[in-house]
């Protein structure tokens, strides 16, 4: 992942199109923003909207696409939205039916896409900032989880909100909450620092989506609000059709971090 860092959003994004980036996309593209992916029938699409804005922190939206174009008018000018995300996933009524790399044989003329902001974002900031990432140090996709954290329902969609957690020296929390909480387009602050099984996770080492990575002596479990939500809620209301990212797996868009700043 690391060995795409300093690379252009334009060029990954063509090394995805063309197959040769399939993995997980944190470090890529150091100081440009990445964005989740929800695919959902238009008429489904009303009432997906007014669930991300009652819950931005984990559906924080970036760009809504008009019906049935694949095509984006703000994060990015070339881009396809059916084959520009290393991997996809497509839940058929509640359940994974598949992953795939590109979805240009499913794509239907009534599928609105959402794009919403992801973690990985503020990643670069806070080593920017001298905040260690263990995900992109050990090299892994970083570890999401399933909480207790109740969303607030909006139509059919209903459900609680997933996590990703950084580990992060005692001393370095306060630093990561700052620099996280100038861009609440991209989830901005912690949810929750420290004991997990305050909000629902029994064993840190086995997250529900993505990579376990190692928390060392003198260090705190740090939770951030996840794009990776609205797959819990697809799970939990079942609807027909949904096609989403595979968690970790993002798109790289052509806006810098700084413009989504406050």
């Amino acid at each position: 992942m690391t060995d795409y860092y300093d690379m252009s959003p334009q060029k990954a994004r063509k090394l995805v199109r063309s197959g040769r980036i399939t993995g997980p996309t944190s470090g890529m593209c150091a100081g440009y923003a990445q964005a989740n992916l929800v695919i959902l029938p238009r008429e489904l699409a009303y009432d997906f909207l007014l669930f991300t804005q009652r819950n931005p922190k984990s559906c924080p939206v970036l760009e809504v696409s008009d019906t049935g174009s694949r095509q984006l008018r703000y994060l990015a000018q070339d881009a396809d939205i059916a084959t520009d995300f290393p991997r996809y996933r497509i839940y058929k009524k509640g359940e994974l039916a598949g992953e795939y790399t590109d979805v240009e044989k499913f794509w239907r003329d009534d599928f609105v896409s959402f794009l919403i902001g992801c973690s990985f974002s503020f990643e670069s900031a806070l080593l920017d900032a001298g905040v260690p990432v263990r995900n992109i140090e050990e090299n892994c996709n970083v570890p999401m989880y399933k909480t207790n954290i109740a969303c607030t329902p909006a139509g059919i969609f209903c459900g609680s909100m997933v996590v990703s957690m950084r580990p992060l020296p005692r001393e370095q929390v306060a630093e990561a909450v700052l620099v996280t909480g100038e861009m609440p387009r991209v989830h901005g602050a912690p949810i929750h620092i420290g004991d997990p099984e305050a909000i629902g996770i029994t064993d840190i080492t086995r997250p529900d989506f993505g990579d376990s990575v190692t928390v060392r002596e003198g260090e705190v479990p740090v939770f951030w609000p996840c794009g990776v939500t609205p797959q819990n809620v697809v799970m939990n209301v079942k609807p027909e059709i949904v096609i989403t990212h595979s968690p970790g797996h993002m798109f790289i868009t052509d806006v810098k971090n700084a413009e989504l700043k406050y």
